[in-house]
């Protein structure tokens, strides 16, 4: 049960985030979440779509380096420390964060948070023994 996502190296220049959504917009790519990590003259930019093999077929024909990877996806309590609740678990069982991200979720009280870990099976079983809902896709 996890989301899968692309990851697309970019230069760090000006108007290069534009091409890339104009890419995929033409192609009628649905952006669901995204966020950039800028590693000085490049960035990464994590993106969930609606059609994420399309988006990769598209992007590597536009000379994109991309590459795809697959993340956890939870829906925790949109309160404070909500986050904090699913974090002490991972890590009362010495799971480790790669990275996190969340976006805004239309169901009212929750959040969603996708995040990279270096052990994804043992992740998934101990959010599961938490109660935590995992999501298999992004709506």
């Amino acid at each position: 049960m996890l989301v899968n996502q692309i990851a697309v190296f970019l230069e760090n220049r000006a108007g290069r985030l534009l091409e890339l959504t104009e890419i995929l917009g033409k192609a009628g790519v649905d952006l669901v979440t995204l966020n950039i990590a800028d590693t000085g003259e490049f960035g990464i930019l994590r993106i969930v779509t609606r059609d994420n093999e399309l988006a990769t077929q598209v992007l590597r024909a536009a000379g994109y380096t991309v590459r795809d990877n697959s993340l956890i996806g939870v829906e925790v309590s949109d309160q404070a420390g909500g986050l904090a609740l699913m974090l002490r678990a991972l890590t009362n069982e010495d799971i480790d964060i790669e990275y996190l991200y969340s976006f805004a979720h239309a169901k009212q009280g929750t959040a969603v948070i996708l995040f990279r870990v270096d052990n994804e099976q043992h992740a998934l079983e101990i959010l599961r023994a938490n109660k935590f809902k995992i999501l298999s896709e992004i709506l």
